[in-house]
Order: C-alpha cells, then sequence, then structure tokens
C-alpha cells in the first residue's frame, strides 16, 4: 500500500508566493483591477506582469485590457480551473498543517 503524503498535491504553479498572493487576492473577487492586486500584495508592475502571465499560461487567471475613460486598464480575474486550483492547494496546505 503506498500513502501519498499530501505536499504531493500542492500545485507547483500557484506554490510560488508570489503567485499564491495573487491567486488568493482574486480568489475573494470577480475581478480586480491590476493596480489594485500590486497594491495589495506589495510587489511591482514588472513582478506582478510576469507572475500573471505565468498564471494565465496555466489557465488559471484571465487578464482582460480595457479602457476606463481614456486611461487603459487591465483587470486580473481568476478562472473556473484557477478557483478549482487554489482550492485544492489550500486543502492540501490544510492537510499538511493539520498532520504535524
Amino acid at each position: 500500500m503506498t500513502l501519498e503524503h499530501a505536499r504531493q498535491s500542492l500545485d507547483e504553479v500557484i506554490h510560488a508566493p508570489v503567485r499564491f498572493s495573487i491567486v488568493a487576492a482574486l480568489a475573494k473577487v470577480d475581478q480586480a483591477e491590476f493596480k489594485a492586486v500590486r497594491d495589495a500584495i506589495e510587489v511591482s508592475d514588472s513582478v506582478l506582469s510576469k507572475q500573471a502571465s505565468a498564471l494565465e499560461a496555466a489557465g488559471y487567471v484571465r487578464i482582460k485590457k480595457g479602457y476606463v475613460g481614456k486611461r487603459p486598464r487591465t483587470w486580473l480575474s481568476l478562472t473556473p480551473q484557477g478557483r478549482a486550483a487554489f482550492e485544492a492547494h489550500l486543502a492540501a496546505l490544510r492537510e499538511i498543517a493539520g498532520s504535524a
């Protein structure tokens, strides 16, 4: 019988601290403006852009560009796949913390 430690269920895409922070911030809302996420997780524009792009490539985040008046804006949101991955990742973390 093979037992698998809960760490095997951690999502490597989400596990990186900045990406985890992005997903956690987006899990609370339907969508958020880029600047609001940047300020909430305390990173630079370039760091958020790079990490959000990695999450988008994994299918976890949707990046939508548009305008408010004449000013360009970017909004981030979790995809259904991203929400499911985040919940599974949290469940694995809880299992690890509970087994200590």
